[in-house]
């Protein structure tokens, strides 16, 4: 195990990636629970209005991802600068993502269910970031031998294909298995075979003349959703707040 760890995180090439990440999903933490407490008016937390203009956080989570991108390609991947860059870089994703939903939507959506959306790319973003530390590659070339790398033909169709299959996923209406998928193939098979969402473009496209097979696609996204929605509702309001009834 510890081997493990030695080779495929704390290598001085993936150390910078694993203190943005660290950082990243700290500053989500520290930024949410303070928002809740000025949310519930406790503590000495206070949002910032200069001159009336409320400053959304989002705002020097800007400044440091662009600070710390441009130190982080000037520095290179390693050494003390590089690791500065790398939590700047990731204290500011921390900050952008957290406040998602409001760029999304171009309004204050913080504390509303379409907020919500900023929670879940959180989660998203830094399960990926763990799985590229972990040893895993976009699009399946983690599983190809050094030998295999050297051949470019076997290389490129080993990316499109699994490229291909993040890519059907997609059009599927499912963009969270899409993302996964574009690091762990499998996922995007399971995702890209399956029954596609009601509403996505695949469905449009391919069930508009079959009423059996939009009719199961429908049934399917309800039990899915009847199944799964309320657990992650209920793990959202538990790490970031319930939203506004």
């Amino acid at each position: 195990m510890g081997h493990w760890l030695t080779r495929n995180i704390v290598e001085p090439g993936k150390l910078p990636l694993l203190l943005a990440l660290a950082a990243f999903v700290l500053t989500f933490l520290v930024t949410r629970t303070i928002t809740r407490l000025i949310r519930a008016g406790r503590g000495p937390f206070r949002n910032i209005k200069p001159g009336g203009l409320h400053v959304h956080h989002v705002v020097p989570g800007v400044v440091l991802m662009v600070v710390g991108g441009f130190g982080a390609v000037a520095e290179g991947r390693h050494g003390f600068g590089a690791a500065v860059c790398a939590v700047l870089f990731g204290t500011g994703a921390g900050l952008v993502l957290d406040e998602f939903a409001l760029i999304l939507h171009l309004d204050d959506v913080y504390w509303t269910e379409r907020g919500r959306k900023s929670v879940e790319l959180v989660v998203l973003t830094a399960a990926l970031v763990a799985l590229v530390l972990a040893g895993f590659s976009p699009f399946g070339v983690n599983e190809l031998t050094p030998d295999e790398r050297e051949n470019r033909t076997l290389l490129v169709a080993n990316t499109l294909f699994n490229f291909l299959l993040a890519l059907f996923a997609l059009a599927k209406g499912k963009p969270r298995l899409a993302l996964i998928g574009a690091v762990v193939p499998f996922v995007a098979i399971v995702a890209a075979v399956r029954l596609a969402r009601p509403g996505s473009p695949w469905a449009r496209r391919f069930y508009r003349n079959r009423p059996r097979a939009r009719r199961r696609a429908r049934v399917r996204a309800y039990r899915h959703d009847a199944r799964w929605a309320a657990v992650r509702n209920k793990v959202h309001d538990l790490v970031a707040g319930a939203p506004d009834r």
